[in-house]
């Protein structure tokens, strides 16, 4: 089925650009920190330099992305307009881009007092963009899979806020509140309810129209996300009533939901029209088979601790994998491998796709760059390339953190500052086409109000 987009609601292009260019930013800086502290990074999920990386990875990179994409495909994929757009993307990219700094500097320094004023800021943009994004949808229905599942989503991002305050408010000793279990419940939602969920929406999208695949499955399409939602609320339900087994079934289950999401895809992928892979089919493949991984893992180290201590698992490997070795590898492999190759595909697509929009509808003298043009498929390739070699750094990092992890740091950092200078040139191409002369008032093939156009 052809998905039909709403291109003359598109919204400036200012108003994702300024996310999407912030986020290899604050990848950079999880580089950075990285090379700083090396193996201590990888020593345990609760050192401090550990939480830093983390969220700057998880707020600094993923969900400035997911917002950016978010502002570009509620009007034209979901035909929900919000209103002031590029007002709105302004104060809600600068507070949560103050509100990630802060934390960062809470977690890196150790400084309570910073966890407030981090806490305030992100809410205040998070709620203030998902209060823009449910107003805009509200006279949508039930129009596609797509505008459901982004509605999930972003209730799955408002209850990881929540939870997310709540252990902020912990840190700050303001609550007295058990740590360790609130931060699995924060990073369940984070990972599988709202990151899971709208990757989901978005690749029913992305995958289909530009890899030249055929459509998702029907099951998938009505069933995958509400049944992720459902077993993250159920996990969660079960878990904060003390229901320890209980929780521990449907927390499976919810490992098992993003196992299916990447083998689905990865199944779809395989169905592809192309003779070969370009660079953004290559980020999406590694992306799942990283999630393939991450829940392999997952699923094996609630084994672990499961099973009785038999003498044959008293081995150091099992021990390691049980343990925060384990947990390091697996947080390496869902946020890195998985998220942030996916994302990093998504933008190779998404970002020129949207300058030869805005500039075909600018109606300059020459011709709108197609999106070749605006992106190269050689400069793509070789920033995907370099971020595979820091995936494969950070898997051997994890085992051998004094070997690797400042060359992990290093190439990560540097795939980063690939993807800016990337993204960067895309946004040169726009400006330098805006720069030649306008046709004048009666500009060859003008958009019509309410154009819709099948890809």
């Amino acid at each position: 089925m052809a998905t039909v987009l709403s291109l003359d609601q598109a919204p400036p292009l200012a108003a994702p650009m300024r996310f999407f260019l912030t986020a290899p930013i604050f990848a950079m800086a999880a580089g950075v920190l990285l090379v700083v502290h090396g193996s201590d990074v990888f020593a345990s999920r609760w050192m401090p330099a550990t939480l830093a990386v983390t969220h700057l990875l998880t707020l600094g990179f993923m969900l400035q992305v997911m917002l950016g994409a978010l502002c570009q495909l509620l009007p034209v994929v979901a035909g929900a307009q919000m209103e002031r757009p590029l007002s709105v993307a302004g104060w809600v990219h600068a507070a949560i881009s103050a509100g990630t700094v802060l934390l960062v500097a809470a977690f890196w320094l150790s400084a309570p007092v910073a966890f407030g004023a981090a806490a305030s800021l992100l809410s205040v943009g998070i709620l203030g963009f998902v209060a823009a994004a449910v107003v805009a949808l509200r006279d949508e229905g039930n129009a596609s899979a797509t505008v459901r599942d982004m509605r999930l989503a972003l209730l799955g991002l408002t209850v990881t806020l929540i939870f997310g305050a709540l252990l902020a408010a912990g840190l700050a000793g303001a609550l007295s509140l058990p740590l360790p279990a609130l931060a699995d419940i924060h990073l369940s939602w984070g990972f599988v309810a709202w990151g899971g969920v709208l990757l989901a929406g978005v690749a029913l999208v992305v995958v289909p129209m530009f890899q030249l695949t055929p459509s998702y499955p029907r099951w998938f399409e009505r069933g995958f996300s509400r049944a992720a939602f459902a077993f993250v609320l159920a996990w969660t339900v079960f878990d904060l009533a003390g229901w320890r087994h209980a929780a521990a079934v449907f927390a499976v289950a919810a490992a098992v939901a993003g196992a299916v999401l990447a083998a689905v895809t990865l199944w779809v992928q395989s169905r592809s029209k192309r003779a070969r892979f370009d660079a953004t089919q290559q980020c999406w493949c590694v992306a799942m088979l990283c999630a393939l991984l991450a829940c392999a893992l997952w699923l094996l180290r609630q084994a672990l601790m499961w099973l009785p201590p038999l003498d044959v698992l008293k081995v150091p490997a099992a021990d390691w994998l049980a343990g925060q070795g384990g947990a390091v590898l697996f947080g390496g492999l869902i946020i890195v491998g998985g998220f942030l190759s996916a994302m990093t595909g998504m933008l190779y697509k998404i970002v020129p796709f949207l300058v030869w929009l805005h500039a075909r509808n600018a109606a300059r003298r020459g011709p709108a760059p197609n999106m070749r043009q605006v992106l190269g498929e050689p400069a793509m390739l070789r920033q995907a390339r370099c971020h595979f070699a820091a995936c494969l750094l950070l898997v051997l990092a994890s085992v051998w953190p004094e070997v690797f992890a400042r060359i992990c740091g290093a190439v990560f950092a540097l795939a980063q500052g690939l993807l800016l200078a990337n993204l960067l040139r895309a946004a040169c191409v726009y400006r330098a086409y805006l720069r030649q002369e306008p046709l004048g008032p009666e500009p060859a093939t003008p958009p019509v109000a309410g154009q819709s156009v099948a890809v």
